[in-house]
């Protein structure tokens, strides 16, 4: 089954915990504090593995979690890590954050890999809290937790010619005249049902990838047929060659049966509109062919056009020689424009404070990626980790916001599903 887009849940595993321990022994003198610290948790990690042509192994894996860090224990013994996830995934994979909707990776290249969620830091033990002032301090961390994403995973296919047209005007034909590929082939619509790939060797030593994007009718890019569901592959694509009938079968008009095509690619996206292409002229040994592709000619003279019999093998050499000559002519471009990707984003500015503020009834309702990372990691059962927590969020300025924004003493603050007292 080829399966190219879905959704998918990633959960980074939470950081070991902090050891709050003293050092015992009979005999030495100055034990101090000897709390080890958390492992870090597992992080899931996107890998491209060149020998998978479908995205199908994650369908059944919508849920994607990492391991937690192993606790720390006394005698200054560190938790272990715990061992990273890694997805395996096809060349061509695109990764993109849905609360954001950014591009978070774009996997070309067998082994690359990206890491779509972090794993927790391992909470520090209480030696690591030791200082010249307080030399027995009885705090340690709880363990950080992993980040959380909800991915949208698209597969767009590597191919550097990609083959479209209506149902039946010989796509599949010609990718198996000029190149290793099978792919199913019958007179009757919608034979295929998933893109096919093949390379083609040229006798001058050139190769290039050509690719059978398959059901494209009228509406495709509105989500009519199959169409919708394929263009995506055409859009690494650095050639669109426009596979046309010119028997004219069941009545169609080879101009029309162009101009249907070329109106869905660019209501998909200008950028596949814009890419270089060229018009094959197929089943040129059909009755009225001739006629056909006079008149083709006439509505394009700009237009290149390739005249094949792909049933007969006739042209083919001719046509796979322009397209590398095309092909020798044309620059890699990126796929997506910096503004989509995630790298190029900047999320904190100097100045920006690290949390919002709210009310919600009577309560004050604290939110914030580092206050509440914070929070999650504080032990509320050590009087110096509830001190130390105070005193980090009155450096943040919550206290200072909320007696801005008329919070009294006695009110209640939430973060995250819990409710303190604001209190001196």
């Amino acid at each position: 089954m080829f399966v190219d887009e879905l959704t998918v849940k990633v959960i980074a595993g939470k950081g070991g915990d902090g050891c709050t321990s003293f050092r015992r022994e009979k005999y030495v003198a100055m034990g101090g504090p000897d709390g080890g610290n958390g492992g870090n948790g597992a992080s899931i990690i996107f890998k491209v593995d060149k020998g998978l042509k479908t995205l199908i192994d994650l369908r059944y894996n919508k849920i994607i979690k990492g391991e937690k860090g192993e606790n720390g224990k006394g005698a200054n013994r560190q938790g272990a890590n715990a061992s990273d996830v890694i997805v395996k995934v096809p060349e061509g994979t695109t990764i993109i954050d849905l609360d954001t909707n950014l591009v978070m990776a774009d996997l070309v290249g067998d082994n690359t890999e990206v890491v779509v969620a972090k794993g927790g830091r391992g909470g520090r033990g209480n030696a690591a809290f030791k200082t010249h002032s307080d030399n027995a301090p009885r705090i340690s961390e709880l363990g950080e937790p992993g980040e959380f994403r909800i991915l949208k995973v698209e597969l767009k296919m590597l191919a550097d010619v990609g083959l479209v047209g209506l149902p039946s005007v010989g796509k599949s034909t010609i990718l198996a005249g000029v190149s290793g590929a099978n792919p199913k082939i019958a007179s009757y619509h919608f034979t295929t049902l998933e893109p096919n790939l093949g390379v083609v060797n040229l006798k001058d030593g050139r190769n290039f990838v050509l690719a059978d994007l398959p059901g494209l009718i009228e509406g495709a890019s509105e989500g009519i047929g199959l169409g919708h569901k394929f263009l995506r592959h055409a859009m690494r694509t650095k050639v669109i060659a426009h596979v046309i009938d010119m028997g004219a079968l069941e009545n169609r008009s080879p101009i029309e049966d162009y101009l249907v095509i070329r109106r869905e690619i660019e209501k998909y996206s200008e950028k596949l509109a814009n890419k270089k292409e060229i018009i094959i002229a197929n089943k040129m040994d059909l009755e009225k062919a001739q006629e056909n592709l006079k008149e083709l000619k006439k509505c394009f003279p700009d237009k290149e056009i390739i005249e094949i019999s792909a049933l007969n093998a006739k042209g083919l050499d001719k046509l796979i020689k322009k397209l590398a000559d095309i092909l020798e002519e044309i620059e890699d471009i990126n796929l997506y424009e910096d503004e989509e990707l995630e790298s190029h984003i900047v999320y904190k500015f100097k100045n920006e404070r690290p949390f919002t503020i709210t009310k919600d009834g009577d309560v004050w309702v604290l939110e914030g990626a580092e206050l509440e990372k914070l929070f999650k990691m504080t032990r509320f059962n050590e009087d110096e980790a509830v001190i130390r927590f105070a005193r980090k969020l009155k450096g943040m300025g919550v206290e200072e916001e909320l007696e801005k924004l008329g919070a009294k003493r006695g009110d209640e603050v939430q973060i995250c599903d819990y409710i303190f007292e604001f209190k001196e």
